[in-house]
């Protein structure tokens, strides 16, 4: 069975077809970039193109970069104002006129590594933390999902969230090496280990691949490595995801 898998995020919304037993992508990523406003409305149409783009008729798992509930957004993260206690889930569902499954995106990308990844039959706390325009992250106690464990809303000295300062789009903002940022990145996973100790640390997103750049200045004893799957965890934890949990919603 294909199912398809969208991402949102920051700067852009892409999806793909992927296979439900193999995790694998069965066709193209197509990407739209994320409307400038990340208004519902817009980010609603542009859902609803990515669905038509491949002309499917199936359920939909959708990761989106805020803390979800039960379908809806409880905090706007780095999108507009309005998301903040909106049904996503219905919005998506509407625009589409599919069943959508809504979850957050590091806990997708977390579904993809511990489906279909190095993370498949992995015991005790494992952590998820995508690299992006936040730091998402997603936590899994013996391969179950404990959703919305949003480390990245940590706040840190003038900061109202770490993720403002030590995320990829903080890097680029403030035109960062990796050796600046990395040791940014690093005193946000020390504050991660300090509060839940974790048995391993699996790192997705864009910034991901770039590991042996800035990997010497990661120094905390918990094991912190680049979950392989890139920028495909998304989507493909999404499609997960609308299996796993899509007859519950």
């Amino acid at each position: 069975m294909d199912v398809l898998g969208i991402d949102i995020g920051g700067t852009g919304m892409k999806g793909a077809l992927v296979n439900s037993v193999t995790g694998k992508l069965v066709s193209t990523r197509y990407r739209i970039k994320t409307p400038k406003s990340r208004h519902p409305h817009e980010m609603a149409q542009v859902f609803k193109k990515i669905v038509e783009h491949f002309n499917y008729n199936g359920p939909v798992g959708c990761g989106f970069p805020t803390v979800i509930k039960h379908g809806v957004c409880k905090s706007s993260g780095n999108l507009d104002d309005e998301w903040e206690n909106l049904n996503v889930k219905e919005l998506f569902t509407n625009a589409c006129g599919l069943p959508v499954t809504i979850i957050n995106d590091a806990d997708a990308a977390g579904y993809a590594v511990m489906n279909y990844g190095i993370g498949k039959g992995k015991l005790g706390l494992v952590l998820m933390i995508t690299i992006g325009t936040g730091l998402g992250s997603g936590a899994f106690l013996d391969g179950e999902l404990i959703p919305n464990f949003e480390l990245g809303q940590i706040p840190y000295k003038k900061y109202k969230k770490i993720e403002s300062w030590a995320s990829a789009a903080a890097k680029k903002k403030e035109k960062l090496s990796y050796k600046e940022w990395g040791k940014r990145f690093n005193k946000f996973l020390e504050l991660v280990e300090l509060i839940v100790c974790p048995d391993i640390i699996y790192l997705g997103g864009g910034t991901s691949d770039d590991f042996d750049q800035f990997k010497k200045w990661i120094t905390i004893e918990t094991p912190v490595i680049p979950a392989h799957l890139g920028n495909h965890a998304g989507i493909v934890g999404a499609a997960a995801a609308a299996l796993h949990q899509g007859p519950k919603d």
